[in-house]
């Protein structure tokens, strides 16, 4: 079993009214329900957790059909995602916190696993460091987390992850960094550059083992 791990909050206004869109998005969402994750549940997020995007329905269907387990989290998305690195020193970054769940469903079967937990999303990543133990397993409860992840951080739990490629100087590039190592975010950059990927919410996806 591969364990994938999502997080499927709503925003604040509901999944069926007004959508809230990351701060570089400046027009209007000509159809919110685009915007938003199949999975989303709880109120809470000022955003959509935009990895998620990429999944349908159906698409969890099939990963199910082919014995991978998904397993939902919540995280709520707060504005402390989108703010950008002003420090020289990328450590003295202050990351608002913001309020996740795991049950205890949630993490016992995540621990219970026996292939490899993969996260979907940057915000993912966070929540299950932030409730992982120093032998990576898994602690049930909701609190509030300012995890910021840079190079060097040990990671206990998340093996692998889907992520969008990312803004520059951003919290969420600082953290897939420090998972796959700088080299190899750069030339995965370089290489959607060329190929003219898509970036941001809207935009591509890559999976890091």
């Amino acid at each position: 079993m591969i364990g994938i791990h999502e997080i499927g909050p709503l925003p604040a206004a509901g999944r069926n009214r007004i959508v809230g869109l990351t701060p570089y998005i400046r027009r209007p969402v000509d159809h919110p329900d685009q915007y938003q994750t199949v999975y989303a549940r709880a109120d809470g997020a000022v955003a959509a957790p935009t990895a998620g995007l990429h999944f349908t329905s159906e698409l969890l269907e099939r990963l199910r059909g082919q014995g991978i387990a998904i397993i939902s989290l919540t995280l709520h998305v707060g504005v402390g995602t989108f703010q950008p690195v002003v420090t020289e020193d990328v450590r003295l970054h202050h990351m608002e916190a913001e309020h996740y769940t795991i049950t205890r469903e949630a993490a016992d079967a995540i621990n219970g696993r026996t292939g490899r937990l993969v996260a979907v999303g940057t915000t993912t990543v966070r929540a299950l460091e932030t409730a992982a133990g120093p032998d990576g397993g898994i602690d049930a409860g909701e609190g509030w987390t300012d995890l910021f992840i840079v190079p060097g951080f040990r990671f206990r739990a998340v093996q692998a992850m889907v992520t969008n490629f990312h803004l520059p100087r951003t919290t969420l590039l600082v953290l897939v960094s420090a998972f796959a190592g700088r080299e190899v975010i750069l030339r995965a950059y370089a290489e959607a550059i060329r190929e003219r990927y898509r970036f941001y919410s809207f935009g591509d996806a890559m999976l890091i083992l």
